[in-house]
C-alpha cells in the first residue's frame, strides 16, 4: 500500500474526526495541526514499518446547508 486515505469531517463538538477508508483507523483532533500529528501516530501504530504507506491523503468533507 503506497497511500492511505482518511475521510475528515467536522466534529459536532468542534475540531475534526478522521477515519481511514480501507483499514480500521480512527482519530480526532481539536485543530488541523493536531490532526496531522494524530493521523501520523495512528498510521505508525497500525502498520509495521515495512507495510506502512508512504503517503497519507486527507479528504475533507463538509456539509453545507443553504436555504431553499
Amino acid at each position: 500500500m503506497n497511500e492511505i486515505i482518511f475521510l475528515v469531517e467536522d466534529a459536532p463538538e468542534g475540531g475534526f474526526m478522521a477515519r481511514a477508508l480501507e483499514v480500521s483507523i480512527f482519530t480526532d483532533a481539536d485543530n488541523l495541526d493536531d490532526l496531522h500529528c494524530k493521523v501520523r501516530e495512528a498510521v505508525d501504530c497500525h502498520f509495521e514499518s515495512d507495510d506502512k504507506p508512504r503517503m497519507i491523503r486527507l479528504h475533507f468533507v463538509r456539509d453545507e446547508v443553504i436555504a431553499a
